[in-house]
């Protein structure tokens, strides 16, 4: 790993953070189920990448593993909508900051490498600010339980992402993961609806403006978005890329703040929360661009021995 590639690394990772903050709003918008509103994601996703990719060839097993990382994905997107209709953008968004807790217990046990206490101090630092946040506001706890679902098992798809999807063209994986996410959720919600039954429609065919924001969601916030992440992850851990996207909360709040006035229903523990969350991702950088500077001292040094 080079600096400019770290570099570039970090500039393309927060753009992708910036196109997720929009995530959250097109989700509000768009006045679906959220169980149709995902599999209408996932479908016009899959439409758009066989357009620009085809059909590229990919080994069975490695075919499987990167299906099953989009299933993973679209079960992520279903709580998450699920969160936000419970709750609201801002309370939906911000449990998802809590994916880094998760991925410092995760990503050693899928990689076999040691618990990193540094990363687990800040995503402690994380969790102390959701709790501040949860209590906030009691009408919001069911969206605040299942988005914390959500964060989990959006790490398990980064994390294994990481070790699945780097190996083949980013386009090619976000493709059969979207194949694999669809058939996945195909069969999902039936199971979902039972556990909890819908108040609205589901079986829908978008129109208007419901048409438009589901076909912008699936373009920008789901192939360009997750195309980045999937090269982002080829030079970053996993770890720091989903601390990271808890900056994700501030770009949607501010959104939200700005779209639906959300800014009225909340109060001083949440900007607490929220601050404590902005922390915890301003260390990691630091520490971050730090080991990556020792670890060029510690390469040049061995090759001028």
């Amino acid at each position: 790993m080079n600096s400019s590639g770290t570099k570039k690394a970090f500039i393309q990772l927060h753009l992708s953070v910036i196109l997720a903050g929009f995530t959250g709003l097109f989700g509000k918008l768009v006045t679906l189920n959220e169980t149709t509103l995902t599999w209408y994601r996932v479908f016009f996703t899959v439409i758009i990448l066989l357009v620009f990719t085809g059909l590229p060839r990919v080994k069975g097993k490695q075919l499987l593993q990167i299906a099953g990382c989009g299933t993973l994905l679209a079960v992520h997107w279903l709580l998450f909508y699920a969160s936000i209709k419970e709750s609201n953008v801002s309370i939906g968004v911000v449990c998802y900051a809590s994916i880094g807790f998760f991925t410092s217990i995760f990503e050693p046990l899928i990689f076999h490498k040691k618990f990193s206490p540094i990363e687990m101090l800040l995503s402690l630092i994380t969790m102390v600010g959701l709790v501040c946040i949860f209590s906030f506001d009691s009408r919001y706890r069911l969206g605040i339980s299942v988005g914390i679902v959500a964060a989990a098992v959006a790490s398990l798809y980064a994390t294994s992402c990481k070790h699945v999807c780097t190996q083949v063209k980013a386009r090619t994986a976000l493709l059969y993961q979207m194949m694999g996410g669809l058939i996945g959720l195909s069969a999902i919600i039936p199971v979902y609806l039972w556990i909890f039954p819908s108040s609205q429609p589901v079986c829908v065919v978008p129109m208007g403006a419901d048409l438009w924001w589901l076909l912008s969601l699936a373009l920008f916030c789901t192939v360009g978005l997750y195309i980045l992440q999937i090269i982002v992850l080829r030079e970053l851990s996993a770890f720091t890329l989903t601390l990271t996207y808890n900056l994700e909360p501030c770009y949607a709040i501010l959104f939200a703040f700005i779209a639906f006035g959300e800014a009225r229903e909340l109060n001083a523990s949440f900007y607490v929360g929220i601050g404590l969350v902005i922390l915890s991702v301003v260390l990691q950088s630091i520490i971050s661009i730090r080991n990556e500077a020792t670890k060029r001292k510690e390469s040049n040094i061995i090759q001028t021995r």
